[in-house]
């Protein structure tokens, strides 16, 4: 697959950001154990649901995505701080781009593979199930999305290559 453009509508876009979403949302608590003043990450987690939800797209998922990336550089603690990432994947994922470039996917599931480490890290090791559950909830549009791209780059931090395995669980679901 090359560079080429693709259609991607408004509605699967906001499919892409409800999924990142919900992945996210589950770990705000790991963060605001950590850090309980600190409203970024859900103020992310609010930005990506308002437009998931049919508020137009705005500089609001933007910058939210950036604090909550910011804030994820506040914490020590890894769970916290893979909460905080995912949270402002989840409101960056409203500019995921209709380009055939596999650095798209991580628009898409970043947020998911941040999930999957956290329960591995919850339950002391590898977690196979994790992928596979986050598998099952991405439901259609997204496989037909992610099949637009190309599969995720392998990498060498354990998120990478959870994004990857999720990649390619979803991909050859029906």
């Amino acid at each position: 697959m090359g560079t080429e453009n693709f259609d991607l509508t408004m509605e699967e876009l906001r499919a892409v950001v409800r999924f990142a979403a919900d992945c996210a949302q589950g770990l705000l608590p790991d963060f605001e154990a950590v850090a309980p003043s600190d409203t970024r990450p859900r103020d992310a987690i609010d930005a990506a649901r308002l437009f998931a939800g049919g508020a137009p797209r705005s500089q609001l998922q933007r910058t939210a995505a950036f604090a909550s990336h910011r804030a994820a550089k506040g914490v020590s603690e890894e769970t916290a701080r893979l909460a905080a990432l995912a949270c402002g994947d989840a409101a960056a994922a409203a500019y995921l781009h209709p380009i055939a470039r596999a650095s798209q996917v991580g628009h898409i599931l970043r947020a998911a593979a941040c999930a999957a480490r956290v329960a591995e890290l919850r339950t002391g090791g590898t977690d196979s199930d994790g992928v596979r559950r986050l598998a099952e909830r991405a439901a259609s549009p997204l496989p037909e999305i992610l099949r637009r791209y190309p599969a995720a780059p392998s990498g060498s931090s354990r998120v990478a290559q959870l994004m990857s395995e999720l990649d390619s669980a979803i991909r050859t679901r029906n």
